[in-house]
């Protein structure tokens, strides 16, 4: 990458170069394409949070929604989670099905999540993107890895993060940038 920047750079006069590196060089990490992005052109970021569980981070998330405004269940959105952790992909399916059960909405079958779901490491990060109200569409590390299609599956998986009655009301609200 470097390699390509100077040749492209030697090209240019050298005043523009400083401005150019500059930019190339600071831009924010997040400007850069994701699945949300790729899916959802006019996602932008709405809200950040970390996840904790008995004051341990666990993952970093970050709500895509249309022009960055407020969720709205009625369109499409993306969510993004970076793992500080490494977790199994047992852990994670019990965990998602364990908690779409204490908030009393319905599930896909253990199957299902298994097609998703890949174990993780620090650094791994899963996005899921809704398409309508009963479809979801999953990547790992940038790599899509199923479509979930359930009735409804659109409310019942992304309540787990934005819902009313999630495991963390700060949580929910910093994600959803309230």
């Amino acid at each position: 990458m470097r390699y390509l920047i100077q040749a492209s750079l030697s090209r240019l006069r050298p005043a523009r170069n400083a401005a150019i590196l500059s930019l190339v060089l600071l831009a924010p990490a997040g400007l850069a394409a994701t699945p949300v992005t790729n899916v959802l052109p006019d996602a932008e970021l709405r809200g950040t949070a970390t996840f904790r569980f008995l004051g341990l981070p666990i993952y970093d998330a970050q709500l895509f929604t249309k022009g960055g405004g407020p969720l709205s269940w009625s369109q499409d959105f993306g969510l993004k989670l970076t793992y500080r952790k490494s977790l199994k992909q047992k852990a994670l399916i019990e965990s998602t099905l364990d908690e779409m059960a204490r908030q009393g909405n319905s599930a896909p079958i253990e199957a299902q999540l298994k097609t998703c779901y890949r174990a993780v490491n620090a650094g791994d990060s899963y996005v899921a993107v809704t398409k309508g109200p009963d479809a979801i569409e999953f990547w790992r590390n940038g790599r899509k890895t199923c479509t979930l299609s359930y009735p409804g599956i659109k409310r019942s998986f992304m309540s787990i993060f934005l819902g009313n009655n999630t495991r963390s009301a700060a949580f929910t609200r910093q994600l959803r940038g309230q």
